[in-house]
């Protein structure tokens, strides 16, 4: 959808303040474009700069409001105290009753409207405000992000009741609002069953649905079905197993962390479902999982595993199980791979997915996210078998035809990286390119990674591992040594919104 009417000129009453300024004479669309960039609560300050502007904000095609935009000490959310947020709430409350207040009706079409706030007494006059515009006013996008004051390790078992009840009465007061969202993020939430699932009736519109430690009860189960979802994200939630049951437009799906001793998941009617992302950390009483059963009749083009620097929980498959769900592969990316796992069981992969173009590989062990006390690892279950998988396939007269790109993040000058590198320079005859990154590291641990290890190769360094891994080859795969600093990673924070 377009801006409507946003390229008018400026109200006249602009001219009202006396001469013209330098930024009132820039054209409108540039003003436009300038204020849908910044923040919202830098851009109620930008516009007392010019007189023009005053009048500007009312035509924004699209409007993001946060309530993190109206909380202090933003540098140090240590300080921050519940009050703090109710004040930020409140703050919130009224300035999107103000800026949506101060809207036309039906002259300028509003492409985007999404809003961030805390569950609180103030939810209520946010989402009722909210369906008020959609009643006058055409609104394309919709989206609400619903936090909850405590984060995730605060939350007891009482305080997620209390948010699923919070929650409820919300969509209970403002089933206009709801009905009318393209994207809702919730967490923290526990919810009776019936209750969440009025949440698919309610959001017919629903194109993006994230939960993040949301449930109906430990070990509880989810059916999904709903019209017009196309991307589902669930994340550390305390089903036993979720069921997509009916989900014709879905066509992408993050799984992670999940506590079921079985499949955690399983696939009904998801016939454009593309992506797959799961990510877990393979506990000793975690099932190893077969693909091919997992997946089930999914077809997949983009597969991502995560194994957050624990034990890998995927179990090696022949072509012939593969095959029927691998079919349609075309990139695979193996996240944090343990740095002490052999990258030889990866090959299971070229073998079962004839179609495959990239395959990326990261291998990590991420220091600042991993649990490194031994009495705790123990506490928490973790295996104490060796991270790797054994695989006993032989590739030597498999040959794949499509493989273009090998990604390896994280490197070695060992021999087991250099073995690996060549079984797949052999296997993957019309192979374009081989990018080998050193090792990755992120802001927090930096300094406790040796500068060598994360820096460029010298280029002595770079033409030796290049003639070990060719040495002996008929082959001319260009070999690139990029720099990792270009992928510093900054860990992850809270639930992302």
């Amino acid at each position: 959808m377009g801006r409507g009417k946003a390229n008018t000129s400026v109200p006249a009453k602009a001219s009202s303040y006396g001469q013209d300024d330098r930024l009132s004479k820039l054209p409108d669309d540039i003003l436009l474009t300038i204020l849908e960039q910044v923040d919202i609560r830098d851009a109620a300050r930008t516009v007392m700069l010019s007189k023009q502007w005053r009048y500007i904000t009312s035509m924004l095609s699209k409007l993001v409001i946060k309530v993190s935009s109206f909380e202090p000490n933003k540098d140090d959310r240590s300080k921050i105290t519940l009050d703090d947020l109710d004040r930020a709430n409140s703050t919130m409350r009224e300035a999107t009753k103000s800026i949506l207040s101060g809207r036309s009706v039906g002259q300028y079409a509003l492409r985007l409207l999404s809003l961030q706030f805390y569950l609180g007494e103030e939810s209520i006059s946010i989402a009722q405000t909210v369906a008020h515009t959609m009643e006058s006013q055409m609104v394309g996008s919709a989206e609400f992000a619903i936090l909850t004051k405590k984060k995730h390790a605060q939350c007891t078992e009482d305080d997620m009741l209390f948010h699923g009840r919070q929650l409820t009465s919300l969509f209970g007061a403002c089933p206009k609002a709801f009905g009318g969202l393209t994207c809702l993020k919730l967490e923290n939430v526990s919810l009776n069953e019936p209750d969440l699932l009025n949440i698919f009736s309610i959001c017919r519109r629903l194109g993006f649905l994230r939960l993040y430690n949301c449930d109906t009860g430990i070990l509880s189960s989810l059916e999904v079905e709903h019209p017009q979802l196309g991307e589902l994200e669930v994340d550390q939630c305390r089903f036993e197993r979720v069921h997509l049951k009916w989900l014709p437009k879905l066509t992408a799906l993050t799984f992670e962390i999940w506590i079921s001793q079985e499949d955690p998941l399983s696939f009904g009617y998801v016939p454009l479902l593309q992506s797959v992302s799961l990510t877990n950390i393979g506990l000793s009483w975690h099932k190893m999982l077969k693909l091919s059963e997992f997946l089930d009749s999914a077809t997949i083009s983009a597969l991502q595993l995560n194994f957050k620097s624990e034990k890998i929980w995927i179990q090696p498959e022949g072509p012939k199980q593969l095959l029927p769900v691998f079919c349609k592969l075309k990139i695979v990316k193996l996240i944090k791979v343990s740095e002490e796992c052999d990258l030889n069981w990866t090959m299971f992969i070229l073998q079962g997915a004839p179609s495959l173009e990239e395959l990326h590989i990261t291998v990590w062990d991420h220091f600042c996210e991993m649990m490194m006390v031994d009495e705790l690892r123990r506490q928490y279950a973790y295996s104490e078998e060796k991270k790797g998988v054994d695989w006993e396939g032989d590739p030597s007269d498999f040959k794949h035809h499509k493989l273009s790109v090998l990604k390896i993040f994280g490197f070695r000058p060992e021999d087991r990286f250099v073995r690996y590198v060549r079984s797949v320079i052999e296997t993957a005859v019309n192979l374009e390119d081989i990018f080998l990154f050193n090792k990755l590291v992120c802001e927090r641990c930096k300094d406790n990674v040796p500068k060598a290890s994360r820096c460029p190769w010298p280029k002595k360094q770079r033409f030796s591992i290049r003639n070990r891994i060719t040495n002996g080859m008929n082959s001319f795969v260009p070999i690139h040594f990029p720099s990792s600093s270009s992928h510093l990673c900054t860990g992850r924070s809270r639930s992302s919104h």
